[in-house]
């Protein structure tokens, strides 16, 4: 789990409170290539049309290492026996799955 001294809690407007579940997450997030996604807008030029349309490939991929940690409880609830490394890089892999989306990626 992630060190004491580099525990973080993000707030997020859909899912709340998210907590940065390994150290290699909170690495990741920390990296320049990663921080290059809060200025990618995941709906291109939607918010023209629709001002609330404004979240980013940063928020997206925060949420979506959220719904991977929640989903890596429920199976492990079930008796899938997840090992930390498993859930470690399923979260990384997750967290990294935009980083190479440039700006209107998915409009062009």
């Amino acid at each position: 789990m992630l060190e004491k001294k580099k525990k973080k809690i993000v707030n997020d407007p859909v899912h709340g409170f998210i907590n940065i579940p390994f150290s290699l997450s909170f690495d990741v997030i920390e990296h320049p290539f990663f921080q290059r996604l809060r200025h990618i807008r995941r709906l291109g030029l939607t918010y023209l049309v629709y001002p609330g349309a404004n979240h980013t490939r940063f928020q997206h991929a925060l949420g979506a290492m959220h719904l991977m940690a929640s989903a890596i409880d429920v199976l492990r609830a079930k008796g899938l026996d997840i090992t930390h490394k498993e859930a470690e890089a399923a979260t990384a892999a997750i967290l990294l799955h935009d980083v190479g989306h440039g700006p209107f990626s998915h409009s062009l």
